[in-house]
């Protein structure tokens, strides 16, 4: 099967770790992919698969959204109708391309799937106000013109079905990871910065994220000289957060962290993961942190609050971050055989449900349903 790839290789986010690892397992399997993608000279993460590459023009592009040229559309039709792939899959980029994609590939007569990663609040809560709402209300309107609309939770699927996107064209296929590179194993990564508890953060530093609830629990927690709080990550708030959290309350800012198998020794070397979002869709991070055995402490936001549901982690509320993680934090510090029995069980799950290869099987079956469908549809036509 060729697969015709729309997404991002960078700035890094969790859409680019999505495309990558997604990419590498169809190439492994022995599908041809073409990876259309809206070029920048800036470097790339790495481990990203050998495949034939088509830049798409741009004006701008961050972690959130990209503005394309007006050439990207013809450059984007042009190149589909050269690559002739079996199907298109668009992860979906928050770009003005995302809207005129069905009728390019309506013209080319190519299946069209997309992946829609906006992040959302939760269970019955209101989406927060700016992008995420704004990327909904956009969006809802055009997700029924792709054959299928791939979402990472049955709590999103029941959202954009409210919005009026036909539930038959929406498929629920969770995100998943490579247990066998991101697993359990030995790390010296409390060595470096002279920790006995490692905690850690990783994502972006932007106020979505709410790190600064966590920041402020960690400080008002008195921890112990020995305990220590990673920040991984980059993003707008980073100048501002940085200078009042610092080594002196034992926090350390590591910024972007690039080498992927440094990430997978921080994981391994850590003993609980940390993730105080106010939205999210599916996270990545949260789900290898699960795969490499650390206890993990999430908000119910998003598909989080269902990825550690009954005992696979510690799940907080979003509107009471601080004062949870505050008592939370020197709990964890002073009992290592909890997070140990958590670390167990958050691995366990991630074996039971959010594999990478469970991810991509399914991913290849929507594949042929589509193809199939669509093969009937034009048979009828004709």
């Amino acid at each position: 099967m060729h697969i015709a790839w729309i997404g991002k290789k960078s700035p890094f986010c969790g859409n680019v770790t999505y495309s990558r690892e997604i990419t590498n397992a169809l190439l492994e399997l022995g599908h041809q992919v073409s990876f259309l993608h809206f070029a920048q000279e800036e470097s790339e993460p790495d481990n990203w698969p050998n495949f034939q590459e088509v830049p798409l023009p741009f004006i701008y592009k961050s972690q959130v959204y990209t503005i394309p040229t007006f050439k990207a559309t013809k450059v984007l039709t042009q190149s589909l109708r050269s690559i002739k792939p079996d199907i298109v899959h668009a992860s979906l980029t928050l770009s003005p391309l995302d809207f005129v994609l069905p009728e390019i590939c309506e013209e080319l007569n190519i299946p069209l799937i997309a992946t829609f990663h906006t992040p959302f609040a939760g269970k019955g809560a209101k989406l927060v106000s700016g992008t995420q709402l704004l990327a909904y209300q956009l969006y809802a309107p055009f997700l029924g013109n792709y054959d299928r609309v791939i979402v990472f939770s049955q709590i999103q699927r029941e959202l954009l079905a409210r919005m009026g996107v036909p539930p038959e064209n929406i498929a629920v296929i969770p995100n998943g990871v490579d247990v066998i590179k991101y697993s359990p194993g030995s790390s010296d990564i409390k060595a470096d910065f002279d920790a006995d508890r490692l905690f850690v953060y990783q994502g972006r530093l932007a106020p979505e994220k709410n790190v600064e609830a966590l920041l402020r629990a960690w400080k008002q927690a008195e921890m112990a000289p020995e305990s220590k709080l990673l920040v991984v990550g980059d993003g707008p708030l980073k100048s501002s957060l940085e200078p009042f959290y610092g080594p002196e309350y034992g926090i350390i800012w590591l910024g972007f962290v690039a080498n992927e198998n440094r990430r997978i020794d921080i994981l391994r070397g850590a003993d609980v993961f940390i993730l105080p979002s106010l939205v999210e869709g599916l996270s990545l991070s949260l789900l290898e942190a699960m795969a490499c055995g650390i206890a993990c402490i999430a908000t119910d936001v998003g598909a989080d609050g269902e990825v550690l549901e009954k005992g696979a982690g510690v799940i907080l509320n979003p509107k009471t971050v601080r004062p949870q993680l505050r008592t939370l934090l020197p709990l964890f510090q002073d009992h290592p055989e909890l997070t140990t029995l958590l670390g167990q069980k958050a691995r366990k799950r991630v074996l039971e449900r959010y594999t990478l290869s469970n991810n991509v099987a399914e991913l290849e079956m929507l594949y042929k349903e589509v193809i199939r469908q669509r093969s009937v549809q034009f048979t009828w036509g004709a």
